[in-house]
Parts: structure tokens; C-alpha cells; sequence
């Protein structure tokens, strides 16, 4: 089982920044794929970024490359996603997900794809 909690959401200016961190608890977070994803109100959840166990592979939506980068610090079991040049369309709940790396090891995800789930942080991009 494996338990994980988002923080650093917030309210911040169109072209401004944050980073959200994941800390996950229960299992050691280097055996575990890790994904980022957001829900927008009256919309679907929708993959925003993941990392491979390692840290070695990333993957981004395409609405958010170049602006977004995942990272991880296995010794710290935290899951970070800096979010630069933020748009009003980026404003969601975001969500932590995590799925053990021998069920699947990261790609353009779906949210079928991940087991376990964070509660969410809200993300407000104003204009």
C-alpha cells in the first residue's frame, strides 16, 4: 500500500510559477513509477507528466513540455513538479499518482494505468 499527499498548490499570476511536491509513505518510493495528472472542473482527468522509477525517463502532455519538468528524490520519497510560464488553462486539481514499476514503468499515461492516488491540490492560474 502506498500512501501519497500533494502540497504546494496555490494562486499565482499568468506566466508565474510553482512546484508541487508528492510525499508517498508505506513503500520505498524507488520501486515505484510516478505520474502527475489534473482535473479541471466539468472535465476528464488528464495526464500532466511522469517519471520513471529511476528519474531516468520523463514524459510530458504536449500542453505542457517545455514549461513543466518532473523530478524525484528517492531519499526523500517526494515526487516534485515544477510548473513554469503557467496559463490560465493549467488551473486544475492536481493529482500524485503511483503505480509499482513492474506494472507499468511510465509513458504518455492514462489514469487506469496507476494504482495509488494522492487527494489533490488546487492550482489557480489567474489572468
Amino acid at each position: 500500500q502506498v500512501q501519497l499527499v500533494e502540497s504546494g498548490g496555490g494562486l499565482v499570476q499568468a506566466g508565474g510559477s510553482l512546484r508541487l511536491s508528492c510525499v508517498a509513505s508505506g513503500r520505498t518510493l524507488s520501486s515505484i513509477t510516478m505520474g502527475w495528472f489534473r482535473q479541471a472542473p466539468g472535465k476528464e482527468r488528464e495526464f500532466v507528466a511522469t517519471i520513471s522509477w529511476s528519474g531516468g525517463s520523463t514524459y510530458y502532455a504536449d500542453s505542457v513540455k517545455g514549461r513543466f519538468t518532473i523530478s524525484r528524490d528517492n531519499a526523500k520519497n517526494t515526487v516534485y513538479l515544477q510548473m513554469n510560464s503557467l496559463k490560465p488553462e493549467d488551473t486544475a486539481v492536481y493529482y500524485c499518482a503511483a503505480v509499482f514499476w513492474y506494472r507499468y514503468q511510465g509513458g504518455k499515461s492514462t489514469p487506469s494505468e496507476y494504482d495509488y492516488w494522492g487527494q489533490g491540490t488546487q492550482v489557480t492560474v489567474s489572468s
